[in-house]
């Protein structure tokens, strides 16, 4: 009998189910050149009055013809059209606060051309802007999107549902805006979520529920707090907090490091509740995991695949173990500098919250997590030689406590390393900043256009040359809150470089990326699983806080 993975599993809808078969079976029928983006076919809605099982008989008549041969293209666009809609889960929504002219930052732009820009980024809301459709909440089984009770902003182009952790740039953005009704409505959904599943998911569909994303909703709702006062969403959300930060820091996601003197850390990891090909990318995943040949190798290795889009950052070959091969995946064996940031700021965020709340015991228990959290980065994560936040391999499964070694940090220099600057705990300590501006400054991730998310070019989308908002933001952020001179400067050259690249981009593309190739100026990033995204909440999500949120006058 084989052996299998027993990790925790999520189950999916049997919509989902049966759309990897559609899915599948396009992957056949077109040529290679010409086969449609598998997440279009995951994304379908059951029309209208059909059901899901007569939809099924239908595609095993479809498809019994012959096993060997796959079903003509014609016949499966057919089969598709009939039963299925692409664009009824969402319905165009006019934001009730944006506003045309927002002239308060704007005043802030001195370059009359990168003025006309900002303006245009900014009215990409209004495009972005939708709500669920009614039917989506009559008739919840025949769609993959969840239904949310606010008005959403959407990606756009392929990504057309809500994103977990996308969202707390597009709430900067949004607070710059002066939006403040539209961020609220983005964080009472992600609530909503969290209310019903115990965590928020990485994306707002049915096959998103097996796994979370980077948990900045405390910063969410603290960047609300910080502008509106809103103590009301303060106290709403406090206990929706609580029970994002339990999943976070137990089960499988809790890890312990033991150190010399036998003091026990407690960090935490991604950890997908999931072990089979992800239904978004089904074929791709099923693909890989041909490389191995027994049950439990294939499960491993695709709990470790989903792990990797749980962390935001897919795919990388930070979760590699023998880089940049991709079979080496083993991102549930790593405790990532990064998520250990997050929650950090959870619990600073959290202590503040509670404080505004009158409940101080709360509060002070949270500060006490957050103190026994920044010990555990000094111990853990610190590597004096290089500077540096280091992540750590685990030896085991990562069940029991581990006695903490040197040789299992990983060296291999990536933006991540630097992210715990944004904590200010880390960026008001001088000497350290000191250490570490010397080590960014050595560590060969400053480019021309911006921080590089690695040195390492293995053709995937976060690994070198590519250089992404997030990382800009979080190490330009903290630098600039130091106060060391030479931080504050660097801070503001990589501000300068990105916006700069980022606009030379637009002017000869006309369109605003994703992603950059920082390693040249002017030049989009690429690499990945799909295309590369333009003009949607890519731009207002990665790069809209960059843009539009303090720098221009690095411009």
């Amino acid at each position: 009998m084989a052996i299998s993975d027993t990790g925790p599993l999520v189950q999916t809808t049997p919509l989902v189910t049966f759309l990897q078969r559609v899915q599948l079976e396009a992957h056949r029928s077109y040529p290679n050149e010409k086969t449609p983006d598998p997440k279009f076919y995951i994304d379908l809605s059951l029309k209208l009055p059909h059901h899901l099982s007569t939809v099924e008989a239908a595609f095993n008549d479809l498809t019994s013809g012959s096993r060997d041969l796959p079903v003509p293209v014609k016949k499966l666009e057919k089969f598709v059209h009939e039963y299925f809609d692409d664009a009824k889960d969402l319905v165009p929504h006019e934001p009730e606060d944006f506003v045309t002219d927002p002239f308060a930052f704007l005043l802030n732009v001195e370059n009359d051309q990168v003025r006309e820009w900002a303006r245009e980024v900014h009215s990409l809301w209004k495009t972005l802007c939708y709500r669920v459709s009614d039917s989506v909440r009559e008739s919840p089984d025949r769609h993959t999107l969840l239904p949310l009770p606010e008005p959403v902003i959407i990606p756009g182009s392929r990504f057309k549902e809500v994103y977990y952790w996308d969202s707390y740039w597009v709430i900067k953005g949004l607070m710059t805006s002066k939006m403040f009704t539209t961020a609220k409505g983005i964080v009472t959904n992600l609530m909503s979520l969290v209310e019903t599943y115990g965590y928020a998911l990485n994306g707002a569909r049915a096959y998103y529920t097996n796994r979370s994303q980077p948990p900045l909703l405390s910063s969410m709702v603290y960047e609300i707090y910080n502008v509106t006062k809103d103590e009301e969403l303060v106290r709403k959300a406090i206990p929706v907090l609580l029970k994002e930060y339990e999943f976070w820091t137990s089960g499988k996601h809790k890890v312990v490091i033991r150190d010399a003197s036998g003091y026990d850390h407690m960090l935490s990891r991604y950890y997908a509740m999931w072990n089979m090909p992800r239904p978004e990318s089904y074929v791709f995943d099923q693909e890989s995991a041909s490389a191995f040949s027994s049950t439990l190798q294939k499960q491993r290795f695709l709990r470790d695949i989903a792990t990797a889009a749980e962390t935001g950052c897919d795919f990388s070959t930070r979760w590699m173990r023998d880089p940049p091969n991709f079979a080496t995946m083993a991102t549930t064996s790593v405790v990532p500098v990064d998520l250990n940031v997050f929650l950090l700021k959870m619990e600073h965020d959290i202590a503040f919250m509670m404080g505004i709340c009158g409940d101080k015991n709360g509060s002070v228990r949270f500060v006490k997590a957050s103190e026994a959290r920044e010990k555990a980065f000094k111990t853990v994560f610190w590597n004096e030689k290089a500077g540096q936040w280091l992540d750590y391999w685990l030896s085991s499964d990562g069940d029991e406590p581990e006695t903490w070694k040197a040789e299992n940090q990983n060296t291999n220099v990536f933006a991540s390393n630097f992210a715990p600057i944004w904590i200010s705990s880390f960026n008001s300590d001088e000497n350290l900043v000191k250490k570490v501006v010397k080590a960014l400054k050595n560590s060969g991730l400053i480019a021309p256009a911006g921080i590089l998310t690695s040195l390492k070019n293995s053709g995937q989308q976060w690994d070198y040359p590519n250089g992404w908002a997030p990382q800009q933001e979080i190490i330009v952020t903290g630098l600039a809150r130091t106060g060391v001179k030479e931080a504050k400067e660097i801070a503001e050259e990589i501000a300068r470089r990105w916006i700069r690249s980022s606009y030379s981009v637009y002017k000869t593309s006309g369109s605003i990326h994703e992603k950059l190739n920082v390693a040249e100026f002017g030049e989009y990033g690429g690499g990945g699983e799909y295309k590369p995204q333009v003009d949607g909440l890519w731009v207002v999500k990665r790069s809209y806080i960059s843009i539009l949120g303090g720098v221009w006058m690095a411009f």
